[in-house]
């Protein structure tokens, strides 16, 4: 069974070591490179290609928020997650439009944050569906271009698929729901980041409102 690789950057050494000694416990992740500022974080993960980047947002040289910038469009599959002190609407609207996949704080349990490293690698978020919606909200209402006709050609079954995904509904879920296999929701999932050039559920959405296959009032309520 392959692992998840990670790569963690983060400027206390402590907060390294300890994030690391609680992933590796885990069978199915391996850390592969930490850093230890947010230049070094880019270089880092260029070179290896994790599968997952754990980012701290307040960081010497480039924040989570630089880094997440630089290395989203040369790296799409590694799915970007922040483990921060922090949680201030600039730094969270900022990050998730850079393309962070997910956004947790210090203080969570620690069995959230390895599970969390699980579900960005398979593609979801871990958002709250309302905090989602939230930020996608504010990013389409400031992205005016959106009304205009999609530029992707997603099909009705990726477009079905990635409305449910906004809904917060898990794989499994979503299989249930249309009746197919949650290997089939795995392959329309891939298909769409692939075709959106994203690399998690949270960036599909987002690019989907602001492509205009989804609208807002699709997303869940807040």
């Amino acid at each position: 069974m392959s692992k998840i690789r990670v790569v963690i950057a983060d400027d206390h050494a402590v907060v390294r070591q300890g994030t690391r000694s609680l992933l590796e416990r885990e069978e199915d992740i391996d850390v592969i490179g930490e850093a230890g500022d947010g230049e070094e974080a880019v270089k880092l993960i260029e070179q290896l290609r994790p599968d997952v980047a754990i980012l701290d947002v307040s960081m010497p040289k480039m924040t989570g928020v630089e880094v997440t910038r630089t290395v989203k469009p040369i790296c799409p599959a590694t799915a970007i997650l922040i483990l921060s002190a922090y949680d201030d609407d600039e730094y969270v609207f900022a990050l998730l439009e850079a393309g962070a996949a997910g956004y947790l704080l210090k203080d969570m349990d620690s069995k959230e944050v390895v599970q969390a490293v699980r579900k960005v690698y398979s593609g979801e978020s871990v958002l709250h569906p309302v905090v989602a919606r939230k930020v996608i909200s504010r990013f389409a209402t400031e992205s005016k271009p959106e009304t205009e006709k999609p530029t992707v050609d997603l099909s009705d079954r990726e477009v079905e698929v990635l409305k449910l995904a906004a809904r917060g509904m898990s794989n499994k879920d979503i299989a249930g729901q249309l009746f197919i296999s949650v290997r089939t929701v795995q392959g329309h999932l891939a298909s769409i980041f692939n075709k959106l050039g994203v690399g998690s559920r949270t960036e599909a959405i987002f690019q989907a409102v602001k492509r205009g296959h989804l609208s807002l009032e699709e997303l869940p309520e807040t």
